[in-house]
């Protein structure tokens, strides 16, 4: 600080505002004096009015000295309690401390920062620009509050720390520690001149200052080269030299710039020293005009899998993922490819590896040689991968979800009339078997629907809190069963395992078509052990391009001794219709919807395999607590548990309908008039003549249009209003929210090939209304149009 600056510490610099205010306060005072003899010398010639009018104007001035005073006095008290106060209680900190104003202007600094005459000075030889370095910090603190910012020189830093301050938030108070930076740290350290860019703020080593005798110049040309983006390097101007200097982006976006000898002739290069080369802290390879690399540093050998002193071509190295690396390297040769990123697997490396590569020419633009900047581009290609893969599953699930809503027409009208034939006939009918088989396989299709459905995650859930092992023990009988004689099925539990909220059902599968595939893979026999276990993860899981939260789980797991999963299918397992099996004994479907069902359940599904030693698949499913669980029920009626899609349990199949006796003719006074309304003409065959067939009268519509055409009719009366849901024209919800306006009260039954779920929004606003799924039966049909008349008698 100069000799003639005023010294913070003593507040004398935040006491100027007062003595500015000194003379306003004299001259109030000899005023109010003036005033008060006027009103003296009015009052002693017996003026009354001259009098009151003197002692008004006195008793003004009064108040208005007294303000004054007041307001000086509150001005002292907060400034002495800003930037003072603040000086004052760091007035021993070791390291300089400033507190300056939004603009920069200084108010206050400790003893040690006394010889600062601002953040600039304090700043001083730390970066190129000082002042615009200053500026643009505060600026900084101003928007976010607070900032810390490293500057290196050689083995030598300065830590800057910065706040604001304040009751109104309009100081910022700056330390500035110093940091050893220690051998070989940073940039700074190279023997290389380097200049660094960062959000157009330039940054240069001690090296580079003797680069550059016009610094303003020189450095001011090379950042507006940058800033136009060229595809060759800038040029930098010295002493009366010039060359290319190097632009090599660094992984914070920052531009690393070393600059070259500027010599004629000589090019980049050749001006780095190869120390300086080895220690940049960006992965470089330098390549020769044949595509051969002839040096390279110790980041790019570490990404490429390369040893030093190595002789190989690039291509050699990487691999290009849609084109040869050849025809890269001949384009950027003829200044085609320079500058342009491109994303190449590393061939040499233990583990996939990807690499963003940047092509720079190595000297002037007659020199073939070029510079490789290197990137680790793994995680940016696996964000990728796993966007695909996303966009990939979704499209595969939405035409899953279609193609199971037209497949389930189909069934509901091929069972459905199987249904209506099999009502006539018994066992000793030499047709029945035919019939039973029809019967049969068409509930074989409505399962692979459901599957479709399920990986879709368009089935319908039905979400419980249960225990696993209560599940895995109820379905140990049917998996001994379904695995044969020559395995062995064991359990295992964890006994601090919690409970899971789940489909109880739907996990059935799962674990049923996980154990079909384990049995699959060991047909010589063998173990299949399903363990139980509770786990916490105290950080996130990563596993392939899944990630776990942290929390607790429970675990499931099925473990085989088969023939393991290649290395090379294994991140397929889970795409639908994918198998490994020979054609007709698999349909690729049992792991998908596994997987399906399990992200549906909120989650998660690994599987790890050893070729030739067996294959681990892992379900993590979030622990809840133990009184989330409701309370025991009785005990109910086992139900037959869901079939695997790639294997047929030893079970028998469910009892067909003709062996049931058939569902009895209504009551006269059960009858009722219903208006079915299906686009599909099979399904809406089946549904009217299984309806008359219960003594209901039926009127038929293919559309919403023709339905409101029938109920123009005000003397037709209706009692159920039998609806698909998806229709060409107006939709179900659509026609029975019309229909409803003039006829409210009228129950409504749903149909629909979706899931109930799908349709929530539009049952929730349909009073009286429930849902039938595709594909159902004859017995599902008349149980539920039964259920909805008798609700619709009043009692």
């Amino acid at each position: 600080m100069t000799a003639s600056a005023t010294d913070p510490h003593d507040l004398s610099s935040v006491a100027e505002p007062l003595t500015r205010l000194a003379p306003w306060g004299a001259r109030l005072a000899v005023w109010a004096l003036a005033a008060a003899l006027l009103a003296l010398g009015g009052y002693a010639a017996g003026h009354g009015v001259l009098a009151l009018a003197a002692g008004a104007v006195s008793a003004t001035l009064a108040v208005l000295i007294l303000a004054s005073g007041l307001a000086v006095r509150g001005q002292r008290q907060r400034l002495s309690t800003g930037a003072g106060a603040i000086a004052l209680a760091l007035a021993d900190d070791p390291d300089p401390v400033l507190v300056t104003d939004l603009d920069g202007a200084l108010r206050a600094a400790n003893r040690a920062g006394r010889d600062c005459d601002g953040v600039a000075a304090a700043l001083g030889r730390w970066c190129a620009d000082p002042r615009r370095m200053a500026q643009a910090l505060a600026a900084e603190v101003g928007r976010t509050g607070r900032l810390s910012r490293n500057f290196i020189i050689s083995d030598n830093g300065l830590r800057v720390d910065a706040h604001v301050a304040g009751s109104a938030h309009a100081l910022i108070v700056w330390r500035f520690a110093p940091v050893p930076a220690g051998p070989g740290r940073g940039l700074s350290s190279l023997g290389l001149p380097v200049v660094t860019l960062r959000g157009g703020q330039l940054t240069v080593n001690e090296a580079g200052r003797g680069a550059l005798d016009a610094p303003d110049g020189a450095l001011a040309h090379l950042v507006a080269e940058l800033q136009q983006d060229l595809p060759q390097a800038p040029r930098v101007v010295s002493a009366g030299a010039a060359g290319q200097a190097l632009v090599l982006p660094a992984r914070d976006g920052a531009d690393i710039v070393p600059l070259p000898a500027l010599a004629a002739g000589v090019p980049v290069a050749a001006a780095v020293r190869p120390r300086d080369f080895e220690d940049i802290p960006v992965a470089l390879a330098r390549l020769d005009r044949g595509g051969r690399i002839v040096g390279s540093n110790r980041l790019a050998r570490g990404l490429l899998g390369l040893t030093e002193g190595e002789g190989h071509n690039f291509w050699e190295v990487v691999e290009g993922l849609g084109r040869p690396v050849s025809d890269w390297l001949d384009d950027a040769r003829a200044g085609r490819a320079l500058g342009r990123p491109e994303v190449l697997r590393a061939t040499l490396t233990a583990q996939e590896t990807f690499v963003q590569i940047i092509l720079r020419r190595a000297g002037g633009v007659q020199d073939d040689g070029l510079v490789a900047v290197i990137s680790d581009a793994t995680e940016l290609k696996s964000l990728e991968a796993r966007f695909v893969q996303s966009q990939k599953m979704q499209a595969i699930g939405q035409l899953a979800g279609g193609i199971a809503h037209d497949f389930n027409n189909l069934l509901t009208a091929i069972s459905g009339h199987c249904d209506l034939l099999l009502l006539n006939r018994d066992r000793f009918d030499p047709d029945y078997n035919d019939l039973l088989q029809i019967h049969q396989n068409a509930n074989r299709a409505a399962a692979l629907v459901r599957q479709l459905l399920a990986f879709s995650r368009k089935q319908t859930m039905k979400a419980e809190t249960f225990r696993p092992e209560s599940l895995l023990e109820d379905l140990t009988h049917l998996l001994t069963r379904l695995v044969g004689e020559r395995i062995t099925l064991t359990l295992s539990h964890d006994p601090a395992l919690g409970a899971i909220r789940a489909d109880r059902r739907q996990l059935e599968q799962v674990i049923m078509n996980l154990v079909v595939n384990a049995r699959d893979a060991m047909p010589m026999g063998g173990t299949i052990r399903i363990e139980t276990e509770a786990t916490h993860l105290a950080r996130e899981l990563e596993h392939g391009r899944a990630r776990v939260p942290p929390g607790d789980y429970a675990l499931i797991r099925v473990i085989d001794e088969g023939v393991g999963i290649p290395r090379d299918i294994i991140d397929k397992i889970f795409e639908p219709f994918f198998t490994t099996k020979r054609l007709g004994e698999g349909t690729g479907l049992g792991l998908s919807t596994a997987y399906g069902i399990v992200k549906q359940m909120g989650g998660y599904i690994f599987a790890d395999s050893v070729e030739g030693a067996g294959t681990t698949f892992t379900l993590y499913f979030g622990s809840q607590p133990a009184e989330a669980m409701a309370p025991d029920a009785p005990p109910k009626a086992p139900k037959r548990p869901a079939r695997p899609i790639d294997g047929e349990p030893d079970t028998p199949p469910e009892p067909p309908l003709a062996r049931r006796p058939p569902p009895p003719t209504p009551e006269p006074d059960r009858g009722g008039t219903i208006l079915l309304v299906e686009d599909e003409a099979p399904v809406r065959a089946f549904a009217a003549r299984a309806l008359r067939l219960q003594g209901y009268q039926v009127f038929e519509a293919q559309d919403g249009e023709q339905a409101l055409e029938f109920l123009e009719d005000r003397s037709l009366t209706i009692d159920l209003f039998v609806t698909d849901v998806i229709m060409p024209g107006i939709d179900g919800p659509g026609w029975v929210a019309q229909a409803l306006a003039a006829r409210p009260g009228t129950p409504v039954v749903f149909v629909s090939g979706y899931t109930e779920d799908t349709l929530s929004a539009a049952l929730g606003r349909t009073p009286r209304a429930v849902f039938l799924g595709k594909p159902f039966s004859l017995r599902e049909l008349s149980e539920t149009i039964d259920r909805q008349m008798r609700a619709a008698v009043p009692a």
